[in-house]
């Protein structure tokens, strides 16, 4: 019998369980059923453990971290490339200048790692062997119960299990990372630079201001407002222009308070005529499913445990579910009002939201956040809605698309992968049905929506292209595993912990880079 056989046995009987996993992914309703799929878990089915498991190798960040860092922050590349956005470009030339913008990158992030390393190379020759505080933001007891926000819930399960294995191989996993400070897991806009560069730069001052006059106008010019949002929208103007990125207010300023009213009356109108039906017999099973699925989104974060932001949540999915009998409400769903509820919260408020009691606020505001949030979260479902219908077709696709896709742009992963039977439907399900957000903390989710606001059909389209780099970003660590539940384990749990900014903007990098390449030439990753 190979180890190979008997890790992938113990894998499916300690791991697949987990909400989070394949067969239970949290925040999702389990695939589809896929034979090939299913033969390939009972194949394995019969085989037991006859070998303890190899803790997984300590992996290192430092490389990975030499190439990333604000890819739209530190000279004028950006502008160039992001002129190209909307346009269908000549792809030598679009390939040029998102290659020397990360490379200028990468080259300013050296430089800035080599001065870390000498400032950390000093405080350990005077500190001497104590590295444990350096985790102690990873690491704080409570922050396994539910680790949504932080990277996927698998890991907390893991990491609590009575497995050894599991736990050295996540430990590890952590140690390597390099030392940054504490993030909060909803960062304002200035906040979110994980270098910790300061509140607001003279660039995003001047980027505020650019915000500020196109939206002043009486009409919005809304493809110069998306080329300008697409490297990221500063928070005191996100509100706005995210309703107005997703058709949700007209671009004509005199309309838009009329709208408002009229939206949000019709809203309540909705709660008026539906609601009292959530214990009717047809809807008690959607009710029953949104009541048990509110207490476990961010379960990290104080706001959304508030009793008054569950009822505001459990009537937005509702609503929504009962006006879409097509795919009512599935799991997974309720991770998508999230972003847009804390940016629209934010439209009150000065302080950070992640403490912030939502009681405190004005009735009129709280209702306003709410039918706000409804109806964004419903023309962003309205682009993807064949996600949740029946079978969830929309997922299937995208998810060999994405498989087709990996093909070409790195054959070595993907032959890895192929090589230790690791289906992609069994890590890349959970991306496309949470567009990330389980991968990715809060902060990181809302930069990278700011670009699929501003990028044309950016949920349902672009989204491919984003789930790609981020799988090829993670290339060294994948092709390090050399088993099925070695891989299986890191894919479900990338340590993105203390992404910021910087991580989100090369990625968007990368992945503007494939679509250019790849999105009006589907034959090049068709075999």
């Amino acid at each position: 019998m190979s180890n190979d056989g008997s890790k992938k046995q113990f894998w499916k009987r300690n791991v697949a369980k987990v909400p989070g996993s394949i067969q239970h992914v949290y925040g999702a309703q389990h695939p589809p059923f896929d034979p090939l799929l299913h033969s390939n878990l009972i194949k394995h089915g019969n085989k037991t453990q006859t070998t303890p498991v190899k803790p997984k190798k300590a992996t290192t960040f430092q490389e990975f971290e030499s190439i990333t860092s604000d890819a739209w922050d530190v000279g004028d590349d950006d502008d160039e490339l992001l002129a190209m956005a909307a346009q269908n470009l000549n792809i030598e030339v679009v390939m040029e200048t998102a290659n020397k913008v990360i490379e200028n990158h990468s080259k300013l992030q050296e430089q800035q790692k080599q001065q870390e390393d000498t400032s950390e190379k000093c405080e350990e020759e005077e500190e001497g062997e104590e590295t444990a505080p350096e985790l102690s933001f990873q690491l704080e007891p409570g922050h396994y119960s539910d680790n949504r926000m932080v990277k996927s819930l698998s890991e907390a399960h893991i990491v609590a299990s009575k497995e050894g294995v599991f736990e050295r191989a996540t430990l590890q996993r952590q140690q390597s990372l390099p030392h940054r400070r504490v993030i909060p897991l909803v960062a304002r806009m200035a906040d979110q630079n994980t270098s910790g560069t300061p509140a607001m730069t003279e660039r995003e001052a001047s980027r505020l201001d650019k915000f500020k006059q196109l939206l002043a106008g009486p009409n919005t010019d809304l493809d110069e407002l998306r080329k300008l949002s697409w490297s990221g929208i500063p928070r005191q103007v996100r509100p706005i222009t995210w309703k107005l990125l997703s058709g949700y207010l007209p671009a004509n300023a005199e309309r838009r308070e009329s709208t408002l009213q009229r939206k949000r009356q019709e809203y309540f109108g909705f709660i008026e005529q539906y609601y009292d039906s959530r214990n009717d017999e047809h809807h008690q099973d959607t009710y029953r499913q949104i009541h048990i699925d509110i207490p476990r989104t961010n379960p990290l974060i104080p706001l959304f445990q508030q009793a008054s932001v569950q009822e505001i949540f459990e009537r937005i999915l509702f609503i929504w579910a009962i006006r879409h009998p097509a795919s009512g409400y599935v799991q997974g769903i309720n991770d998508l009002v999230t972003p847009f509820f804390v940016v629209y919260v934010f439209e009150y408020i000065e302080e950070e939201v992640e403490n912030f009691d939502v009681s405190s606020l004005p009735e009129e505001a709280l209702r306003n956040i709410e039918a706000d949030s409804f109806w964004c979260m419903s023309k962003l479902l309205d682009g993807i809605q064949d996600n949740y219908t029946f079978a969830q077709p929309g997922i299937q696709r995208k998810v060999k698309a994405l498989e087709e896709l990996v093909s070409r742009i790195d054959e070595h992963v993907h032959r890895h992968l192929q090589q230790y039977e690791v289906e992609y439907l069994q890590f890349a399900f959970r991306w496309m049905n949470n567009l990330l957000m389980r991968e990715l903390p809060l902060r990181c989710t809302i930069r990278l929506w700011d670009t699929y606001q501003a990028e044309p059909e950016g949920f349902s389209h672009f989204h491919l292209y984003v789930c790609a780099a981020f799988l090829v970003r993670w290339r060294k660590e994948i092709l390090e595993e050399k088993d099925f539940q070695g891989l299986m384990i890191l894919l479900q749990n990338l340590p993105t912990m203390h992404w910021g900014n910087e991580e989100i903007s090369v990625l968007l990098a990368e992945a503007y880079r494939l679509k250019y390449a790849f999105a009006d030439a589907p034959n090049h990753y068709k075999r």
